[in-house]
């Protein structure tokens, strides 16, 4: 892991996967990572720099070695100086290329480096070991995220509803990201935001007049009784497919609704958009979590009991 981490204190995602850490590098791997130590491909993709601040501050306590430690606090400083003048996280940080460069909550991007700076100023989850210097610094990037976050809320009409799962770094409105990836309203970062949100201890009128109206969007946009199912289908490129089926009783979101019309829609890797998961290309179909049940757990409990602490 400390051979992995950049110079600027993040770490990367070679190749777009998660690091094996279970594998044992050889002498000339270990030459390799350290002559790739000013690479500028840190991310906080997929939890990657996150997971590895939260792995290293719990191994220090249970070790006692400091150079984890200290790791760990060049990884938060790092996530400090990514940090947007408008609260924002972007996916890549200095990369700025492409979509890399826009506010992402694809995949609980933003919200995972919240919990990493809510749990310094807290001090917990073992991330009371780092140097107090930090807990401050923490604190105001919390509040700039957060202030982010209502900032990017999307008004229908002067009614709020949910989140892109990227906004625009400057104009802070929905945006797309790979080809298909639309601007949309995301029935499963949203969960992750409002989550966040709601771990705010003495919640500010914005906070509860944004939580309020997202989980009441959640719930307006619920698509009952469907599932998804996954077949063998040897006539498929891929040899399977997902299909939609009828399923009395259940209840699924979509991952991305239409900005204007609410409308559940899909879309290939030609960019177009579509109103039937059938209709676009059969290697989309079983690559990507087109339906799910992201918001389920948040409506049915978590959010009942905020309200109850916090007030409808």
């Amino acid at each position: 892991m400390l051979y992995y981490q950049r110079s600027n204190g993040g770490w990367p995602q070679p190749g777009g996967d998660a690091i094996n850490y279970n594998r044992i590098l050889t002498s000339t791997q270990k030459q390799q990572l350290i002559a790739e130590k000013n690479n500028l491909d840190a991310t906080i993709d997929d939890k990657s720099t996150t997971h590895e601040i939260n792995y290293l501050v719990a191994s220090f306590k249970q070790t006692q070695n400091d150079d984890y430690r200290k790791a760990a606090e060049r990884g938060i400083i790092y996530l400090l100086t990514a940090q947007k003048k408008n609260g924002g996280w972007a996916q890549f940080y200095p990369d700025s290329s492409s979509y890399r460069k826009q506010i992402t909550y694809n995949d609980n991007a933003m919200v995972d480096v919240l919990w990493v700076m809510k749990s310094i100023t807290d001090g917990t989850n073992s991330f009371d070991v780092v140097d107090k210097q930090l807990v401050p610094k923490a604190q105001k990037a919390v509040d700039r995220g957060v202030d982010c976050i209502l900032k990017t809320q999307y008004s229908q009409k002067g009614i709020l509803t949910a989140w892109c799962a990227q906004h625009d770094r400057i104009t802070l409105q929905p945006t797309g990201a790979r080809t298909f990836e639309l601007p949309s309203l995301s029935g499963n970062e949203s969960v992750g935001i409002l989550e966040f949100l709601m771990s705010i201890d003495n919640p500010s009128d914005r906070i509860r007049k944004s939580v309020r109206a997202a989980t009441a969007w959640l719930e307006s946009v619920r698509l009952p009784d469907i599932a998804t199912k996954i077949i063998i289908d040897p006539s498929q490129p891929k040899g399977k497919d997902v299909v939609v089926v009828q399923e009395p009783g259940s209840t699924r979101w979509a991952r991305f609704y239409d900005l204007d019309t609410n409308k559940p829609f899909f879309c290939g890797r030609n960019g177009i958009k579509k109103y039937a998961l059938a209709e676009i290309e059969n290697e989309r179909r079983v690559g990507y979590a087109w339906y799910g049940i992201w918001p389920a757990k948040l409506l049915a409990t978590d959010y009942p009991n905020w309200a109850k602490k916090w007030g409808k």
